[in-house]
């Protein structure tokens, strides 16, 4: 597989295979398909979209490309809020712990601030000592315990994601519904 073929492809709004979805996000991750195609690539996506089949393969290929977070230690049904954020997003910040505070677990994942906006992450980091970076015991211990937990991504959890959410920031890429939900999820 070439990337520059995969830009073909999907320019000409050809949907990609399970295999050329698997081998982008692997050849991405690793280093072997430089930002510059990755860029290309993702607008393209913003000018032709993606199936619902490929924005799910998407999705579970970033879900794997590092570590996957067992969330199966947190007692009861485990709840997560997202949003597409914007100017003064602050939602994370007031309704997780409203949400826990009823006794709902709360196990969520943040990111930073894409364009001017600030991230929840971004927000949180402005508290001396506070710190997102949590290992996943302490994570489950943590929602266990009060219900609520706000993480962000290490380098082995989800590099797919980290990689493809920075280039997106600076590439006028942020718009695009594939790409946000494959993000989210």
């Amino acid at each position: 597989m070439r990337m520059v073929d995969l830009i073909e492809k999907k320019k000409d709004n050809v949907v990609l295979t399970d295999e050329e979805i698997h081998e982008l996000i692997q050849g991405y991750t690793k280093g072997d398909i430089p930002d510059y195609q990755m860029s290309a690539f993702l607008m393209a996506v913003v000018f032709n979209g993606l199936t619902d089949h490929e924005t799910a393969q998407l999705t579970l290929e970033m879900m794997h490309s590092g570590d996957v977070i067992d969330l199966s230690g947190i007692h009861g049904i485990k709840v997560d809020k997202h949003s597409t954020g914007g100017v003064g997003d602050k939602t994370s910040l007031v309704l997780g712990p409203m949400v826990a505070a009823c006794g709902v677990p709360v196990a969520k994942m943040s990111g930073r601030g894409l364009g001017h906006t600030g991230g929840t992450l971004d927000k949180m980091e402005s508290i001396p000592g506070l710190n997102i970076y949590v290992n996943e015991e302490d994570f489950i211990k943590q929602v266990n315990d009060i219900h609520l937990a706000i993480i962000g991504q290490t380098a082995s959890l989800d590099p797919a994601d980290k990689k493809m959410y920075a280039l997106r920031d600076v590439t006028g890429t942020v718009q695009s519904i594939p790409l946000i939900a494959s993000s989210i999820m």
